[in-house]
């Protein structure tokens, strides 16, 4: 049963508490599972728990304040050099899902901060995390215990069901 994929939703305030290094390994374990094209894995992942980056990292846009709150974020970008670059963002983006279900499963919560395509997104992190010209931005998911039971929202809806025959 994936449990995980009905309960999922955004965390954005976490209690003061460290998160344990074995659950972060979890999650990162989680995203490099996901599937790429051509097995091409184009993902780097940075783990970030420094009060002063998370604070500038929650400055990148009107809707990051989540990461000055939490505890830890991972940052994850795409390699610029892979065989398939034209849908590297899809395979980080499948990475990034595997690792907001992960938190779930290790009773974390989180949400997803988006980098890209936002040019001054993109250039903000990877001036704040002194990212290599090897990578760009893509997300950022900040994550830790959550502060608030969380609430799952059903959102099946069967009008965007279209059959073909």
């Amino acid at each position: 049963k994936m449990d995980q994929i009905f309960k999922r939703t955004s965390i954005r305030r976490y209690l003061d508490q460290p998160v344990e290094a074995e659950k972060t390994e979890y999650l990162l374990k989680a995203a490099m599972q996901a599937p790429s094209a051509g097995n091409q894995q184009p993902w780097e992942f940075y783990v970030i728990t420094n009060r002063d980056i998370l604070e500038k990292l929650s400055k990148i846009s009107p809707y990051a304040g989540p990461a000055a709150r939490a505890p830890i974020a991972i940052a994850a970008a795409v390699r610029n050099e892979c065989e398939w670059p034209q849908v590297s963002d899809y395979d980080v983006s499948l990475a990034m899902g595997n690792m907001w279900l992960a938190a779930g499963d290790v009773g974390l919560g989180g949400v997803w901060l988006g980098v890209s395509p936002f040019k001054d997104r993109m250039d903000a992190v990877s001036e704040i995390l002194n990212l290599p010209d090897s990578v760009r931005p893509f997300a950022i998911f900040a994550y830790g215990y959550p502060a608030r039971e969380p609430k799952a929202h059903d959102r099946f809806d069967p009008s965007k069901i279209h059959e073909i025959k």
